[in-house]
């Protein structure tokens, strides 16, 4: 059981916008008082309800990869019934909330800090992906290498898992929702998207749960 977070590869990479200091606030609990990402409202205390429908419904196998991991519901749900995962986050109070939870829980599951758009270390490692909520949040430039990293990272005919926010959310922030074209656009040259369906996540604001009109894309990797 890991119990000590790893960064693959040369380590962390300086980001190259903010965006990546503000979740790291965010989760360190000093982001600036009133913000958007100061209640970190994408963190609801457990995984979200469309994961756990997915699970149950047999989508994950092999070795998962929980990219964007945050404090590890995802992948600690997961590990409770009995996957192979790892979870990966940028930032590192992050990931030591989701070791605190690994420890107290007894779960084997692995966590390591690593930048999202570059995936160090990891070569043909993986035979499924979960993405809750980290697309969304990257910065446009940026999605290009994401998913030159996913590719790299997994294994022939691996199977994504793309959970982010249409655009019925106006952007905001580092929040960056996307249309269908321009999604199923992003996975069209070394993914075949097999679905695209209309989903919810849940989130919190001012401390109230709310529900955001999201995209679950299933793309295969191609050789």
């Amino acid at each position: 059981m890991t119990d000590s977070a790893t960064s693959r590869g040369a380590g962390r990479t300086s980001p190259p916008a903010t965006g990546n200091d503000q979740f790291e606030a965010a989760y360190r609990g000093t982001a600036r008082a009133g913000g958007m990402l100061a209640e970190l409202p994408w963190d609801i205390g457990g995984p979200q309800p469309v994961v756990v429908r997915l699970a149950a419904a047999g989508a994950f196998h092999g070795d998962v990869l929980d990219v964007g991991c945050g404090t590890g519901d995802h992948t600690l749900h997961l590990a409770s019934l009995g996957h192979c995962v790892t979870g990966v986050d940028f930032a590192l109070s992050a990931i030591n909330t989701a070791l605190a939870k690994q420890r107290e829980r007894g779960l084997r599951a692995s966590f390591s800090v690593a930048d999202a758009c570059e995936l160090d270390g990891y070569e043909a490692a993986f035979d499924c992906v979960l993405d809750c909520g980290l697309l969304h949040s990257l910065p446009v430039e940026r999605r290009a290498s994401y998913l030159w990293a996913l590719r790299r990272a997994t294994r022939p005919n691996a199977v994504a898992h793309i959970l982010c926010l249409t655009d019925r959310t106006p952007p905001h922030g580092t929040l960056q929702p996307l249309p269908e074209e321009e999604l199923r656009g992003l996975f069209g040259s070394s993914w075949r998207v097999e679905a695209l369906t209309p989903e919810t996540l849940i989130g919190r604001r001012s401390g109230q749960p709310t529900t955001l009109p999201c995209w679950h894309l299933t793309a295969r990797r191609l050789d």
